[in-house]
């Protein structure tokens, strides 16, 4: 009768019966993960944020640790350290590299005293190292052994798996390389690369600061070597300037020998008039030809020559190379007002570095200053030289024009009162003092011409050279021999006796040194009437019972064949007397 209706509390909630309700306690929360996410996310970036800014730090403390030295030693080391601490890496090293292209120097860190010298030798810059050299970009390596460059370890070194190795250019020039090592946290990334690199960067400037720093320390070192040359060779007592000069360059240019060589009279050969450093005493006095020689060229041209290795030279001679193992060379001329009048020949040994341009420049200057101070020393020694003879030529007048006459009229005035005498005795005895006096007259000719032939204007006739031949026996006798000319020794007897004269007085005087045991000797080289006379006397103690006379009888064979005569006596000492006719 009437229509059934269902109450509605009682309509089943379908929903919350058979179907689950997705956003319920029992379901993720959407928003919260995605905030956990992004919260992890800033946390990552964070830490990220925190590791660039701890090398970014790094790279500021390193760049401080290399830039707060100027000496170029100091900071290459520094460099090598700040590289290995800013990539944490175990060993690190900096490699320069020569003018060669191999490694010059190698700076390591990281391996102890011991172990590096149980590996020995440093690198030469083969395997990985000489591909950096070769090819200079970034090697950034896993594992040193599966790159096929790889040439293996020497024994006792140290294993080493990762590596890293970047090039320190200055400007267009690649100075050298950093290699690391063995990272501590895992292999080299490509931010220790870029980080690196930066560094590579820093080091570049603060090497280049660090070189300009030495150069300019070394040139004011060669400007007040230049000084001190000049002021020396203008004092007043000044002795050998050019070893002066040698032992400056040899310190400063920091050579292992510094020799220098003069062209020789004949114009064919050079000589070594200087040596210092390495077999100095085997080089001084060496005389060798000069064609196609270094020193050669330099006087030659006026320009400095450069070699790299002498050892391997084609084009150029270099003397010394046969005596010492030498590579790098430089010879400078020393040039003045006239030209080059000889060369600084500077050598380091075999396996040094070579002569840079900065080198030759400042040993260029060096030879210039001590070229100009040495023609400047030479002009006051010839002004004094000057001087000098000028005083001789007035004692020389002095002694002829006034001494000698007066002598001579003394002379006269005594023989004119003994020949008025009756008493025999004292005519003897003013007889003798006569004789006294032409004695004295003559030893003063000699002195006289002695005086004069220092100038050079009687160099060419028989009194020079018995004089100089004097000269040059007096250190083997211990005691200058006493000469005597008398007549015209020089008219009568001509250059063409000369050579017998010397022979007889040289003979006379050596027996007289090795045989004689004299104090004194006297010399007599006289023309009397058409005859030569030499006569050769000392106070010896005779010619003994030797045999061994074949001296004497060649002085006797050049008289015989003169037509004159050799004769010897030795009572109270030893006379010999060599006579032959003048034409």
């Amino acid at each position: 009768m009437g229509t059934h209706e269902t109450p509605e509390a009682e309509v089943p909630d379908v929903a919350g019966a058979g179907v689950p309700d997705v956003a319920g306690a029992g379901a993720p929360d959407i928003g919260k993960l995605e905030l956990e996410q992004l919260l992890t996310q800033l946390v990552d970036r964070a830490q990220d944020v925190l590791a660039a800014q701890n090398r970014l730090h790094g790279l500021l403390r390193a760049t401080r640790m290399i830039t707060g030295d100027l000496d170029l030693s100091v900071v290459l080391r520094r460099i090598a350290e700040a590289a290995r601490e800013l990539v944490n890496a175990r060993f690190a090293a900096l490699g320069v590299i020569g003018s060669d292209g191999r490694l010059e120097q190698f700076i390591h860190v990281g391996l102890d005293p011991q172990t590096a010298e149980r590996i020995g030798p440093l690198p030469e810059g083969k395997g990985l190292l000489g591909a950096l050299i070769d090819d200079p970009h970034p090697i950034r390596l896993r594992s040193i052994a599966d790159d096929v460059r790889s040439v293996g370890f020497p024994e006792h070194h140290p294993q080493m798996t990762s590596f890293l190795g970047v090039p320190i250019r200055i400007r267009d020039e690649v100075f050298g390389n950093l290699y690391l090592t063995e990272r501590e946290s895992g292999p080299f990334t490509p931010e220790d690369e870029e980080l690196l690199g930066s560094l590579a960067a820093t080091a570049a400037s603060a090497i280049e600061n660090a070189r300009l720093y030495e150069e300019a320390g070394r040139r004011q070192a060669w400007l007040k070597a230049s000084g001190e040359v000049t002021r020396q060779l203008f004092a007043a007592e000044v002795m050998q300037p050019l070893n002066l000069i040698a032992r400056r360059v040899h310190e400063l240019a920091e050579a292992d020998v510094v020799t220098v060589v003069l062209p020789h009279a004949d114009g064919q050969r050079l000589v070594v008039e200087v040596a210092t450093g390495e077999h100095a005493a085997r080089l001084t006095g060496l005389s060798y030809p000069a064609e196609q020689t270094m020193s050669r060229v330099a006087i030659e041209t006026g320009e400095p020559v450069l070699l790299s290795d002498a050892s391997a030279q084609k084009d150029y001679f270099v003397k010394i190379a046969q005596l010492i193992p030498v590579g790098p060379a430089m010879a400078v001329p020393l040039v003045g007002s006239r030209g080059a009048r000889g060369a600084l020949m500077l050598a380091r040994v075999h396996g040094r570095h070579v002569f840079t341009p900065a080198d030759v420049d400042m040993v260029t200057t060096f030879a210039n200053h001590a070229a100009t101070a040495l023609e400047l020393a030479d002009a006051r020694a010839d002004e004094h030289r000057i001087a000098l003879l000028e005083d001789r030529d007035r004692i020389a007048r002095d002694l002829h024009d006034h001494v000698i006459q007066r002598l001579f009229a003394a002379g006269l005035s005594v023989q004119s009162v003994a020949s008025r005498m009756s008493d025999g005795r004292a005519t003897e005895r003013l007889s003798q003092i006569v004789d006294d006096i032409d004695d004295t007259i003559r030893q003063i000719r000699t002195t006289i011409f002695e005086l004069r032939t220092h100038d050079g204007s009687q160099g060419h006739g028989l009194r020079s050279v018995v004089v100089a031949l004097a000269a040059e026996l007096t250190a083997v006798l211990g005691f200058a021999p006493r000469l005597v000319f008398e007549g015209p020794v020089d008219t009568m007897a001509g250059p063409d006796l000369a050579d017998d004269v010397v022979a007889v007085i040289r003979e006379a005087l050596t027996n007289v040194a090795r045989h004689a045991e004299a104090s004194a000797a006297g010399v007599t080289v006289a023309v009397t009437g058409s005859a030569l006379l030499v006569q050769v006397a000392d106070d010896g103690r005779g010619l003994g019972d030797t045999d061994r006379r074949s001296g004497l009888a060649n002085l006797r064979a050049r008289a015989e064949r003169h037509g004159g005569t050799l004769t010897l006596s030795d009572e109270g000492g030893t006379m010999l007397r060599w006579s032959i006719p003048l034409p």
